[in-house]
């Protein structure tokens, strides 16, 4: 009986011996020998920052091909490099990334309310948004301090947190749980490619500026003596920091909080004094550039917008060259600008520092003429920017207009640029209010002309500077206000010799909030001249863009721009993208230096994956409730005045610079006047009353939660 059992057992165990060798063969899984490989090479740490449970899930997720060679983000690039060794991948360097505060509040921070027992911004987040006024604001208690798997993170005595560079992996925790999008993990190509968005921490000037400058963050670099950060924090979205510090007529500073208190912040002086700091230091501070990706991208104009476009182009990594028709880059910086107001050799260093980042140029090439997009096509051009520039002038439509001695303001202006005769008599008269008419007058005067500026409004409704109207007052530019044009008088060789006009005076305003000029009846009078130079705008010239018994694809609007997506600078080629003067018509310096980065982070979107997004909350405009006016507890400042470098006498008898660079001294004392704004908040000079609980913005009662 024992026996007959124990041979039993014997066959059921023999049996699931059987049973359990073809269980192996059949279900046997060979493990991937990668996996302990990458495991061994990771920095073992099992910190969780990657996102996976421990090393050995990030390696398995790096074998299964769900992430990258980097996933390890306390190991470093060394890691990186065995890791994509182990798996047979290319090894690049990879641009550092950091955490980054957008974020100036804290406890300048009106409250809303007063709440006891929410210690995590997400819960209190939840209840009205937060405590916080600012609505974008960060709530100051600290969840990104605590989701930090590095330490990387510490709240600061302002009440915002701070980050640790040299301890920060940019793991993106603290990103995750920050209910308001005050933190984020990017690097410095992802700054270049930021567009301002309405969850911005924006100072009102910030808002206002078209290059998106982040001005409070580069005037505090001045304040605390650091003027290599503040140039490389202008850079970020502006390479031409020299000329906008000399010919910016500033935006920013109209929206200037100050400037509710006694005068607006020296916001243009400053950028001048770093940038003249940096021209003057003997060296030029490094600019990062992505590793080359050898895509190649025909930037059709060397002005402002062109200059630009190139910079960013060149900083991600792409491949630019400038195809230029005149015989050296700058455009109406050059072409248009005198050299009172900008040096040719100030613009020349700052053009050639761009050329330095490895930009290639080809001058004296003519769109339409000597390249088309066709050719350019044909050249294996993987996209075009077109930044032509408004070149063609408008015209007067009076008798006379086409008669020898009658010009344009910026053909005149572009004469002296190339250096060569004018052919203006001693009598002048320039018909236009802009800053073109201005600097064809005060140019004038320098060749020793007697100038009149003839001007269909008051002074005014000019659209010229103030500061430029009252410098050509200085130097003797005579003004005849409301005084209408209606013909070129000529002798009787046919030469210009005079323009009779009608009197005006202002009616009702008209669509650009200026009262319409009308004619007085029986006021016509003749004024002498021996040169008449009309400045009365300008436009693109589009008959370049098309080739003959052929009509290009690209879209005209009926202003005689070129028709282009407002944030992207898209035409209706896809490849082809557009900015400056040519999509806005004549504007400013600024704008079209803006429009160039914004074409080359479209152009770079376009070249990485064929398509171009843009963010949903893009910032268009002014967010009207940071622009309130009552600014309280600021101490009076008086603001610095702009120094002048060459006396009257002698300016009018040369184009010598006539403003010059406010002294260190001046800076430091101008950068503190700023009041460090953020959307809503500002620094006071007296700490405001500290309250128990705070009253409701809108009702004005006391609100206390608990």
């Amino acid at each position: 009986m024992i026996f007959t059992s124990f041979l039993a057992l014997m066959g059921i165990g023999f049996t699931a011996a059987v049973i359990l060798g073809v269980a192996s063969r059949l279900l046997y899984v060979d493990e991937d020998p990668r996996l302990a490989q990458v495991e061994d090479a990771l920095a073992g740490a099992n910190c969780g920052g990657c996102g996976y449970p421990g090393c050995a899930g990030a390696a398995a997720a790096v074998v299964a091909g769900k992430e990258g060679a980097d996933v390890c983000i306390v190991g470093g690039e060394e890691v990186a490099r065995n890791v994509a060794s182990i798996m047979g991948l290319k090894v690049v360097t990879l641009e550092p990334r950091l955490a980054h505060v957008d974020c100036t509040g804290g406890i300048r921070a009106e409250e809303n309310y007063h709440y006891e027992g929410a210690s995590d911004c997400r819960a209190q987040h939840l209840l009205h948004g937060g405590s916080k006024m600012c609505p974008e604001g960060c709530l100051g208690l600290g969840s990104c301090v605590r989701a930090c798997p590095f330490d990387a993170i510490f709240m600061g005595e302002n009440g915002y947190p701070v980050v640790n560079p040299d301890a920060c992996r940019a793991c993106g925790k603290c990103e995750e749980v920050c209910p308001r999008g005050v933190m984020s993990v990017y690097g410095v190509t992802d700054s270049l490619l930021h567009l301002n968005q309405t969850s911005d921490c924006l100072a009102p000037c910030r808002q206002r500026c078209p290059g998106e400058i982040n001005i409070p963050k580069y005037i505090n670099c001045v304040k605390n003596g650091d003027y290599a950060s503040a140039v490389q924090t202008i850079k970020e979205r502006n390479p031409l920091l020299l000329v906008c510090g000399r010919v910016c007529p500033r935006p920013c500073e109209t929206v200037c909080r100050r400037g509710h208190v006694d005068e607006p912040v020296g916001i243009n002086m400053l950028k001048r004094f770093v940038a003249d700091w940096e021209m003057n230091s003997g060296t030029r501070l490094p600019v990062h550039c992505a590793p080359s990706t050898g895509q190649r991208v025909a930037v059709i104009g060397g002005g402002p917008a062109g200059l630009s476009c190139a910079y960013f182009l060149r900083r991600f990594g792409h491949n630019p060259t400038i195809f230029e028709s005149m015989p050296k880059l700058g455009g109406q910086l050059r072409y248009g600008i005198p050299e009172y107001r900008l040096p040719k050799d100030v613009l020349d260093w700052e053009i050639q520092g761009i050329l330095d980042l490895g930009v290639k140029v080809r001058t004296e090439k003519r769109f339409g003429r000597d390249i088309t997009l066709e050719s350019l096509g044909e050249r294996n051009y993987d996209a075009v920017f077109l930044g032509i520039g408004a070149w063609a002038n408008a015209t007067l439509r009076i008798p006379g207009e086409d008669a020898p001695g009658v010009m344009s303001g910026t053909e005149m202006l572009t004469k002296v640029g190339l250096n060569v005769r004018t052919g203006i008599g001693k009598r002048v008269i320039v018909i236009g209010g802009g800053n073109t008419a201005i600097d064809s007058a005060r140019t004038s005067v320098r060749l020793g002309a007697d100038v009149t500026l003839m001007y269909r409004r008051s002074r005014e409704e000019m659209p010229a500077n103030p500061e430029e109207i009252e410098g050509a007052e200085q130097e003797g530019v005579n003004f005849q206000f409301l005084a209408q044009p209606v013909e070129v008088v000529l002798d009787d060789s046919g030469h210009a010799c005079g323009v009779k006009y009608v009197q005006m005076r202002l009616g009702e305003a008209d669509a650009s909030g200026r009262r319409r000029p009308e004619p007085v009846p029986g006021s016509e009078t003749v004024l002498e001249a021996d040169s008449v130079l009309a400045a009365i705008g300008q436009k693109p010239a589009l008959d370049c863009l098309y080739e003959e018994d052929q009509e290009c694809p690209l879209e005209a609007t009926r202003w005689r721009t070129l028709a282009a997506d407002p944030d992207t600078l898209q035409t209706a080629i896809p490849y082809v993208f557009t900015g400056g003067d040519m999509f806005t018509g004549p504007s400013l310096v600024i704008s079209a230096i803006g429009a160039g980065r914004r074409a080359a982070r479209a152009i770079h979107h376009y070249l990485a994956s064929g398509k171009v997004t843009v963010p949903d909350n893009v910032l268009h405009g002014l967010m009207d409730y940071t622009l309130f006016k009552d600014v309280t507890d600021v101490e009076l400042k008086e603001r610095t005045a702009m120094p002048h470098v060459c006396d009257l006498d002698d300016r009018t008898q040369c184009f010598d610079e006539v403003e010059g660079t406010i002294s260190e001294s001046e800076a430091l004392y101008e950068a503190n006047r700023c009041l460090r704004c953020g959307l809503t908040c500002y620094d006071r000079d007296m700490p405001a009353p500290l309250l128990g609980a705070s009253s409701d913005a809108a009702t004005g009662k006391t609100v206390e939660v608990k």
